[in-house]
């Protein structure tokens, strides 16, 4: 007899993350499955916190976008996917036009993720596929450990590249933040 492994959607998955058992856990939705993430830790949250802070002080009143911290988002097309970035940017022209009280049907412009002890960075560059192949324009994998950043973005043929970003480098908002720049120096401060 064949075990078939269950496959959820977003309304199953919606449901499951918020039985009581669940509430204090943090989990994310690929292709079907579920996947239990650990709490990040201090560096990490503190560099998200940072993050989400640069996006706030640049654009203030959010005229060109809003800025997320664990925010759900899922590609309206795919049904199977749920992801949440540590830290998020949706420009206002993609932005849902009424506010979710669960997850948004969409992919963020800037998706962050910020590598904790329990990722492998090759766990990280299959997340950062997933947003790119769904719509995000920019993924950046910030690495705290060599205080440096991947930039991920597809190619004119649809393939996902990275860029390694030094720790003299900084972070920049391309077409989606004309103008935004996080020297790497700063953050990790």
């Amino acid at each position: 007899m064949e075990v078939k492994e269950r496959v959820f959607d977003v309304d199953e998955f919606w449901r499951f993350v918020n039985q009581p058992e669940n509430v204090d856990k943090h989990f994310e939705l690929i292709n079907g499955e579920i996947i239990e993430m650990a709490p990040p830790g201090w560096e990490h949250g503190t560099l998200a916190g940072e993050i989400y802070h640069y996006f706030r002080l640049y654009d203030p009143k959010r005229s060109l976008g809003h800025p997320t911290v664990d925010a759900g988002f899922y590609p309206a097309d795919d049904r199977s996917i749920v992801l949440s970035p540590d830290v998020a940017f949706t420009s206002i022209k993609r932005a849902p036009e009424r506010e979710f009280k669960k997850w948004a049907p969409l992919m963020p412009d800037i998706a962050v993720e910020v590598q904790s002890p329990s990722n492998t960075l090759a766990e990280l560059r299959r997340k950062a596929a997933i947003y790119l192949n769904h719509g995000t324009q920019l993924v950046w994998i910030v690495i705290p450990k060599k205080k440096s950043a991947e930039v991920c973005r597809l190619d004119g043929d649809g393939n996902v590249q990275s860029e390694f970003i030094g720790a003299d480098g900084s972070l920049s908002g391309e077409e989606v933040l004309p103008g935004f720049e996080l020297e790497l120096s700063v953050l990790f401060s």
